[in-house]
């Protein structure tokens, strides 16, 4: 929320710094090692939706409506960024400094599929890019920020084995192989801005709103062979690649104000309406010459135009927050219920059987020691969980779906005498959830480990004489 940690960073130990660099480090290396994620269940709708929470609110189990900080850019709610620190001029409007945050995200994010029938297990694990954003304070009470991140994720490969019947007269055909492959997602480039109006004394509300532009693919592909002991056959391919694109906006709203001398209440609004997104699909037969490996394309259609409908959402949530001081330890406690129309989506004017409208409640605290000399004390300490249906409908059952989450947050010493205004905090985030249970085709166990890099400096200052 608006309040931020009031302390003085200090210096970390060198043997502090190196351990926290490795470990992150190392974390990166073990995911790249086996970098090939596979969920099932992202085959259907757009794929796996990735929250727009910063690793700071996933600790939370994603609580963000009504969260807006000095230190980090709340993407979900654009009215949040009327809350960066923008200090004025004495006796005018007119800017002096301004804190500018740059915010960057990367994930780990590790798969355990158990197969129910057959008793099986498989694992993926995958280190993908989170986000990347820009905030800036324009002046007091507004602010604007920028930048990438993605939406929904696509990537799975199955393999099916056994006879072959026609679908039609359910006539056998041949023992055959088919593999199911999957890849894509959606991304989001997006500006927006948020002011805030002052009510009363000690109470705010803000209004924001993001623009941008949403693009992406979705790549399906099924290969078969039939394999006999007197026949060989070749293999077959067809393919189905959709590109996407066209213009995206949401909008937010929040209200923070001063209960008592040290508690304050914040709640929020944010959501996107329906939206109309442009597509161009391109399918194409082949088979491939299994002595030589040499394709042979036997069909491809001209590029098909259509579209995705893209659902409405609304998510609305509060946060309670104790301010911290010198003498006393700081907490917040915040929950936010969203909704998701997906039984309005539609691709190319059809609706997808396999998903339907969803909600999720997230709930989450965050607590800030008193300061004292040790580094323990520096840090911000959270945890939260999240529940609700997914939007995935198989067997015509929604899959339950629900996580546990924490998080720290490690601020760092800044160095540099000639910038005494950058600030530096890295906040981790670590989240398991399960999705379906043992009527489910699939049950996926998957954890998620978030490193954000919070980089912020005080810009468009003025040098005074004496300044280096």
């Amino acid at each position: 929320m608006l309040l931020v940690k009031l302390t003085t960073l200090r210096k970390l130990d060198a043997s502090v710094m190196k351990r926290i660099a490795a470990a992150i480090c190392l974390t990166g290396a073990c995911f790249i090692t086996n970098a090939q994620d596979n969920s099932p269940y992202s085959r259907y709708g757009l794929g796996d939706e990735i929250s727009s929470s910063s690793a700071t609110s996933r600790g939370m189990g994603g609580v963000s409506a009504a969260y807006n900080s000095y230190s980090s850019v709340n993407y979900a709610n654009p009215a949040s960024y009327s809350f960066f620190l923008s200090i004025p001029e004495p006796g005018t409007r007119k800017q002096l400094q301004g804190r500018a945050i740059l915010d960057i995200g990367i994930e780990g994010t590790g798969h355990t599929l158990i197969d129910q029938s057959k008793q099986s297990r498989f694992t993926s694990s995958n280190l993908i890019f989170n986000r990347i954003s820009l905030g800036v304070p324009l002046r007091r009470n507004w602010g604007m920020a920028f930048g990438l991140r993605p939406l929904n994720r696509i990537s799975y490969k199955m393999q099916q084995s056994g006879r072959l019947k026609d679908e039609n007269t359910g006539v056998d055909i041949d023992s055959a192989i088919t593999v199911f492959e999957g890849s894509g997602g959606a991304y989001l480039a997006s500006l927006g801005t948020g002011v805030k109006f002052a009510l009363a004394k000690s109470h705010y509300l803000s209004l924001g709103v993001n623009g941008g532009y949403l693009f992406g693919s979705k790549d399906y592909a099924r290969h078969r062979s039939f394999f006999n002991d007197t026949t060989l056959y070749r293999t077959g391919t067809w393919d189905t690649k959709t590109s996407m694109g066209g213009l995206y906006a949401d909008a937010g709203l929040q209200y923070q104000g001063k209960m008592s001398d040290k508690l304050y209440l914040g709640i929020g609004v944010f959501g996107n309406w329906q939206q109309k997104i442009n597509t161009h699909t391109t399918l194409t037969s082949s088979s491939i010459d299994n002595s030589t490996g040499v394709p042979d394309t036997a069909y491809t259609s001209g590029e098909q135009t259509g579209n995705i409908i893209y659902p409405t959402n609304l998510t609305a949530g509060f946060i309670l927050q104790k301010a911290q001081s010198q003498t006393e330890a700081g907490w917040l406690f915040g929950a936010d219920f969203t909704t998701t129309n997906w039984q309005n989506y539609r691709e190319n004017n059809l609706p997808d059987t396999a998903v339907a409208s969803n909600w999720k409640l997230k709930v989450g605290a965050e607590f800030s020691p008193v300061n004292k000399k040790n580094y323990l004390s520096q840090m911000y300490y959270r945890v939260g969980f999240f529940t609700g249906p997914d939007y995935i409908k198989l067997r015509g059952k929604q899959l339950p779906l629900y996580g546990i989450t924490a998080g720290v947050g490690l601020p760092l010493a800044n160095y540099n005498q000639q910038a005494r205004g950058q600030a530096t905090i890295i906040n981790l985030g670590l989240e398991y959830m399960k999705r379906g249970n043992n009527d489910s085709p699939l049950q996926e166990n998957m954890y998620r480990i978030t490193v954000g890099f919070s980089l912020t400096d005080m810009w468009f200052g003025k040098r005074r004489n004496g300044d280096r």
